[in-house]
C-alpha cells in the first residue's frame, strides 16, 4: 500500500513539473514576443511623441517664422527657481536661421482654484508674449475652465504683451484693477494665470541672455 502511495505521488509531482514547465515555456515567448514588439515599434513611438511635442508647442509661435524641431533645443531648470511652480521647468529655444526668435516656457501657475495650472508661455526675444496655452489643469467644468483655448478665446488677450507695454501694477485681472479680464463666475482661475504670465516675463527679461548662451554651450560641447 505504502508503495502505490508513493508511485501516485510521484506521478502527480511529475504532473506538476510538466505544468510549471509549460508555464514557464509559455510566459518566456509572451516576454520575447513582447521584447519584439516594444523593439519594432519603439522608433515609431518616439517619433509619434515627437510630432505630438512639435504640435504642441506650435500654437504659442503665432506669427513667429522659425526653424523646425523645436524640441531639439530643450533647457530644464532645475528647483527651486524664480519662474512659477515648484518643479523643474522646461524651455524649448525657438530659432530662425540659427538666431534666437523665442522662448517656450513650460510652468505652472501655483494659485489655482483646484490645484496648480500648468502653461506654456511663448516670449520672443523682444520679451513680447507670443502666446500663451493651458496644458493641463482640473479647474471646475463651466467656470475655471474657461481659460482653456479650445474653449474660449481668454488667452488670446495676452498675445503682444509685455513689461514695457504693460506696467506691472497692471498685470491683474480688471477685478484688482489690472487690464486682463476675468471669466463670468471665476476669477481666482485668471488671477492665478496673469500672475504666472508676469512672472514667466520677468525671469525672461531677466535671464535672457543665460538662456540662449545655454543653448550655445550645450552646441559647442558636441
Amino acid at each position: 500500500m505504502w508503495v502505490i502511495a508513493g508511485g501516485k505521488t510521484a506521478m502527480a509531482d511529475r504532473t506538476v513539473f510538466k505544468s510549471g514547465a509549460t508555464l514557464a515555456i509559455i510566459a518566456a515567448a509572451c516576454t520575447a514576443l513582447v521584447a519584439a514588439t516594444y523593439q519594432l515599434t519603439r522608433e515609431r513611438i518616439a517619433a509619434n511623441e515627437q510630432v505630438w511635442l512639435e504640435q504642441s508647442l506650435q500654437p504659442v509661435l503665432s506669427g513667429i517664422t522659425f526653424d523646425g524641431g523645436i524640441s531639439e533645443s530643450l533647457l530644464t531648470i532645475p528647483a527651486p527657481h524664480a519662474l512659477p511652480g515648484s518643479e523643474n521647468a522646461l524651455v524649448y529655444r525657438v530659432y530662425a536661421d540659427e538666431l534666437p526668435v523665442a522662448a517656450l516656457f513650460v510652468v505652472s501657475a501655483r494659485d489655482g482654484y483646484a490645484g496648480p495650472i500648468r502653461l506654456l508661455v511663448g516670449v520672443d526675444t523682444k520679451g513680447e508674449i507670443t502666446g500663451v496655452h493651458v496644458l493641463a489643469h482640473r479647474e471646475t467644468p463651466g467656470l475655471g475652465d474657461g481659460v482653456e483655448t479650445g474653449k474660449s478665446d481668454w488667452a488670446a488677450q495676452f498675445a503682444n504683451r509685455s513689461l514695457t507695454n504693460t506696467s506691472a501694477d497692471r498685470w491683474k485681472i480688471r477685478r484688482d484693477g489690472g487690464d486682463f479680464d476675468q471669466l463670468t463666475g471665476a476669477s481666482v482661475t485668471p488671477r492665478a494665470i496673469v500672475k504666472a504670465v508676469k512672472e514667466t516675463l520677468q525671469y525672461f527679461d531677466a535671464n535672457a541672455t543665460d538662456i540662449f548662451a545655454a543653448a550655445a554651450d550645450s552646441e559647442a560641447d558636441k
